[in-house]
């Protein structure tokens, strides 16, 4: 499948309704014309399936037959010129003496120039693995050592299923020695049995070094594999105690077992080393040996969660949560120095779904990075934001309980029968103050928030709830959803509130461009200055931010700022342009430069979260684009998305 077409149903696999051509070339950069061509070749190589649906609403994906298909395909060899790729430098390594590069455009059934372009593709990524590819006449040589040959097969074998999560399925059908499901099990069976917590993410990765690893020793000798230029077991890996050490001893015996092959220490090194970084955790216990590294990193995890405080208002400072976050940050900087990161493959949810959380994992990710002199990318930074966003679901208090007015006439204990079932079914929602056992109600006396009546009142009030006098589950869905309702207005408003208080028609701007995200930052950054909002040191903090992680958080929503809430006062600077431009590794119609100062931390987490949430309707968002012509018709449409 060419890369525009998984491209194209990676997102419609994302959209929950029907997605417009217009939007699909939008979000590919190509015209409708193409985005139609894309339809029908999908269409055409899942026959007889129908995996894209098509109506005057436009396209969607048949969830059901695409996975269907998918399961077809999965028997089917590679075609795409990215597996050839990963097939071709498995085919190399295989052959340190060199192979005919007409033998294999022979295998590969393609021509020897398309064996060319894939070398020359593939060059760098070998000279970055520290190998070397040389021609001899037709014989193409790649040379260097065998960890090295192997960390570059799983990088090409991991960009291959960069949809998602490395799924097990895509491992064993390329790697059919050995019943990799049967060894998964053993090894989380193994893990457990020695008190380690398993991260499911990153196993199927290590899962697939194993595969690699048992595939290249198996068909070789023990004298071939052990080449001499073979570096020793990596210096990184964490000095073994007496329990991880009888651990190795158990996952040589493991990988013996189930594959037949008798790795070397520096291989088993390297599966321990990406275990104990990317998969496993075990919480530091009294009788644990000290660990002043540890300790040195706890403290400064610390700190960095002190300044979330004093930053954001938001208490993280819990024991329990700081060693968590220091054995996962611990890990972590392990990984960026062997240059071996983490993938998450619920990163673009993450920072879509909940972005004052992933902008939190942003804040301490910085600070780590400054102390440890590493890089942190999206996905390390979204597996941060997993640590913080479940501390704060633990932590969180239970919102204010709407209060409740209970009309039932009185008929023996009827009502006090259906006061108890609501209770029991909605107490941690309703509060229900006042139960009225008489018809002659009149509404405007209650004083609550919401009004259940088994009788018709003939209200139209938005807050008025009629219920059976035995509780229904239609019932019950009928009161969450007004207990839904009114919370969101609330929000609305005080949403509402804040932000018309931020705007300014001077920093207000239509179809305004620059050449990149930094120039468009400056541009907006300079206006704040003359309308005395901040000074040029915030456009350095904007700047150091947007290189830390893309702050385009929508498909059409960039929200650039710094880390740091030091303006003189708050205020936002908009941008809305009919043509897109690149952010990231979107196409945004919208910038917001959002500048926050010291008072108005409180509202940071509110105006911040709401904004991104706003803007992530799409068709809201080009609505807006197309009427939002001046600073007055900006703010109608602004207040029309958020009331909507």
């Amino acid at each position: 499948m060419l890369a525009n077409h998984a491209r194209l149903i990676d997102y419609l696999a994302q959209a929950e309704a029907w997605v417009t051509a217009a939007e699909l070339a939008d979000k590919l950069g190509v015209t409708t014309r193409s985005v139609r061509s894309y339809v029908t070749a999908v269409k055409s190589s899942a026959l007889p399936l129908e995996v894209i649906e098509s109506s005057t609403a436009g396209y969607r994906l048949n969830r059901e037959n695409y996975a269907e298909f998918l399961k077809g395909a999965s028997n089917r060899e590679a075609e795409r010129p990215r597996d050839r790729q990963y097939h071709l430098v498995r085919r190399l390594g295989d052959a340190p003496d060199g192979t005919d590069i007409h033998a294999l455009a022979d295998s590969f059934f393609v021509s020897e120039s398309t064996i060319e372009a894939d070398l020359r593709k593939i060059k760098a990524a070998v000279e970055e693995s520290g190998l070397t590819l040389t021609r001899r006449g037709p014989l193409v040589i790649l040379s260097g050592t065998e960890p090295n040959l192997r960390r570059l097969l799983s990088k090409m074998f991991r960009h291959e299923e960069s949809q998602g999560f490395l799924e097990l399925e895509s491992i064993q059908r390329e790697f059919e020695s050995s019943d990799l499901r049967s060894f998964k099990t053993s090894l989380l069976e193994l893990l457990d049995s020695h008190g380690y917590f398993v991260n499911e993410y990153g196993i199927n990765h290590v899962l697939l070094h194993v595969a690699i690893a048992a595939d290249r020793t198996l068909p070789r000798d023990q004298d071939t594999a052990d080449d001499a230029s073979s570096p020793p077991a990596l210096s990184t890996a964490p000095t073994l105690s007496k329990e991880s050490a009888a651990f190795s001893i158990d996952l040589a015996a493991l990988i013996t077992s189930h594959f037949g092959a008798n790795l070397r220490e520096d291989d088993l090194n390297e599966i321990e080393l990406l275990l104990t970084t990317r998969v496993i955790t075990r919480v530091a216990s009294p009788d644990s040996p000290a660990d002043v590294d540890l300790e040195e990193l706890t403290s400064r995890v610390r700190r960095t969660v002190k300044h979330v405080g004093e930053e954001y208002l938001i208490d993280l400072d819990d024991d329990d949560f700081i060693m968590r976050l220091s054995l996962h940050v611990r890990n972590l900087i392990l990984r960026a120095q062997d240059l071996s990161y983490s993938r998450n493959p619920m990163t673009r949810s993450i920072k879509t779904t909940y972005p004052m959380i992933y902008e939190l994992a942003v804040f301490i990710a910085a600070e780590v990075q400054r102390d440890e002199g590493i890089t942190i990318h999206d996905d390390e930074i979204s597996y941060i934001a997993l640590h913080v966003g479940s501390h704060l679901e633990r932590q969180a208090k239970r919102e204010v309980r709407l209060t409740a007015a209970l009309v039932c006439p009185n008929y023996h204990d009827l009502h006090v029968i259906l006061r108890e079932r609501i209770e029991a079914v909605l107490g941690d929602e309703l509060q229900l103050r006042i139960v009225i056992t008489r018809t002659d109600v009149d509404l405007a006396e209650l004083s609550t928030d919401l009004v259940l009546t088994t009788i018709d009142l003939r209200s139209f009030a938005d807050n008025v709830v009629l219920i059976q006098p035995f509780l229904t589950e239609t019932d019950v869905d009928a009161i969450r959803r007004t207990i839904g309702r009114i919370r969101r207005l609330r929000r609305r408003r005080e949403l509402t509130d804040e932000l018309l208080r931020f705007f300014d028609p001077a920093l207000f701007l239509r179809n305004f461009t620059a050449p990149s995200e930094e120039a468009m930052i400056a541009a907006l950054g300079h206006r704040m200055i003359e309308a005395g909002v901040i000074d040029h040191g915030y456009i350095t903090g904007a700047i150091e931010r947007e290189r830390m992680s893309s702050t385009a958080f929508t498909d059409t929503l960039a929200v650039p700022h710094a880390m740091t809430m030091n303006a003189h006062r708050t205020a936002i600077s908009i941008v809305i342009n009919e043509t897109p431009m690149p952010w990231g590794e979107n196409k945004v119609n919208v910038i917001a430069l959002i500048a926050f100062s010291a008072a108005g931390r409180t509202t940071f987490q509110t105006v911040f979260d709401q904004f991104v949430t706003v803007f992530s309707d799409r068709e809201y968002v080009q609505q807006l684009v197309k009427k939002a012509v001046d600073f007055p018709t900006f703010i109608d449409e602004l207040v029309r998305g958020i009331e909507s």
